[in-house]
């Protein structure tokens, strides 16, 4: 975003490391509050003042379209499309789109930093936020990192370094806020490349989460939950690990998800200026979302380094979601077997490419929707969006 008038930055002290976070419980260790921008925080955190809607509008030019299911389910959009890259990036979580534009970005001079999450030196899944300035940096943050993390708090040393043009790499949470106080950055151009998220967790959550589903947690580098429903974890030797999702220990893992991420109804990470996921994309290729100008111009950096073909829409997602909502609600667990042939049975017949993407959004509103009514009610009108009431809406609920 170009930001032709910025704001004066009224500079606040940043809260002490162990401070309680004015989202308490529902903070999602954005960052913001980490910074002298907590100043701005009662407008610009996602979970107390959700305000998606209007800087949709602010940022892409208009609200979304509620009566157009593209529009409804992934948010403001000029063209989506499907791709890998013809030539992957070695140890890229998938073939390192995400990264691939990063470097361009930097090579060609349109932007002097990118905003990412590489590692810490003693643990591969602790985020060490950065601002990358060469591609070797940007290429160490490649893999996502699946616990909560403080991207923005890297927002002081971006004015301390005097930059103007910057790209950030983000997830919902962290881009709504970033998008409330962006006037106040001091930068002439903004660009943000922004990823799909759901149910993150604390680095202890995560630890639950391996040990109780993968064969070998102290050995995984990375993981993701696919449009195949199984959890594909990568190993440190190479080999790759499947688990069905109707084999997950429900009982065990219901409250391992972080309150915040229970809470959140910005599966599609809305107001990024161009989205690189696979949730609506067939497995194997990576669904990319251009919402506004900016966003074709990330795009245009790597087109050429792409395959790439229109997305997809197959099968019929609803009474997948509206059986998962009771299962999910009662931590229903199925015997291993049973879970791989379920999953056999919903791979073939099942929902594909963007149907896919609307199962998944469904099914996370739903549990969330749940969540927030019975655990903040008094959050609820306020938390949840029109949009997101709206896809609810379809199914039947349990009863308050």
């Amino acid at each position: 975003m170009t930001l032709a008038s910025p704001q004066p930055h009224h500079k606040a002290k940043a809260l002490r490391p162990n401070a309680v976070r004015p989202a308490k419980a529902l903070c999602s260790e954005c960052g913001l509050c980490d910074t002298s921008y907590i100043h701005y925080v009662k407008d610009a955190c996602a979970f107390i003042n959700q305000q998606i809607g209007d800087l949709e509008a602010e940022t892409h030019g208009r609200r979304r379209d509620l009566s157009q299911s593209d529009d409804l389910y992934f948010g403001v959009h000029q063209q989506m499309v499907v791709a890998r890259k013809q030539e992957p990036i070695e140890g890229a979580q998938w073939t390192g789109i995400v990264s691939s534009v990063a470097i361009e970005m930097l090579n060609r001079g349109l932007v002097e930093g990118v905003v990412c999450v590489q590692n810490s030196a003693d643990d591969r899944f602790q985020p060490k936020p950065v601002i990358a300035r060469t591609p070797e940096e940007v290429l160490a943050a490649r893999v996502n990192k699946p616990t909560l993390s403080p991207n923005l708090s890297v927002l002081d040393l971006v004015e301390q370094s005097g930059m103007k043009r910057l790209l950030v790499i983000g997830v919902g949470c962290q881009i709504q806020a970033l998008r409330a106080v962006e006037k106040r950055l001091g930068l002439e151009k903004l660009y943000v490349l922004g990823t799909p998220c759901v149910d993150n967790v604390t680095r202890a959550g995560l630890q639950k989460f391996l040990d109780t589903t993968s064969r070998s947690p102290e050995t995984v580098v990375a993981y993701e939950f696919m449009q195949d429903f199984r959890v594909h974890f990568k190993h440190e030797d190479g080999s790759e690990e499947t688990v069905p999702f109707f084999g997950l220990k429900t009982n065990q893992l219901k409250d391992v998800f972080a309150p915040s991420c229970m809470s959140c109804f910005d599966y599609v990470n809305s107001l990024a200026d161009l989205v690189v996921g696979y949730m609506g994309a067939p497995f194997g290729w990576q669904w990319l979302v251009v919402r506004n100008q900016r966003g074709q111009e990330l795009l245009d950096v790597v087109q050429d380094q792409l395959k790439t073909q229109p997305v997809m829409s197959q099968g019929d997602r609803k009474a997948a979601v509206q059986q998962s909502i009771p299962a999910y609600d009662k931590g229903v667990t199925l015997p291993m077997w049973a879970a791989k042939l379920m999953g056999v049975v919903i791979e073939k017949i099942g929902p594909k490419g963007l149907e896919y993407g609307r199962f998944s959004i469904d099914s996370h509103f739903t549990r969330n929707y749940l969540y927030l009514r019975r655990n903040y009610p008094d959050k609820f009108e306020q938390q949840v969006p029109d949009y997101a009431k709206k896809i609810v809406e379809q199914y039947k609920l349990p009863p308050e």
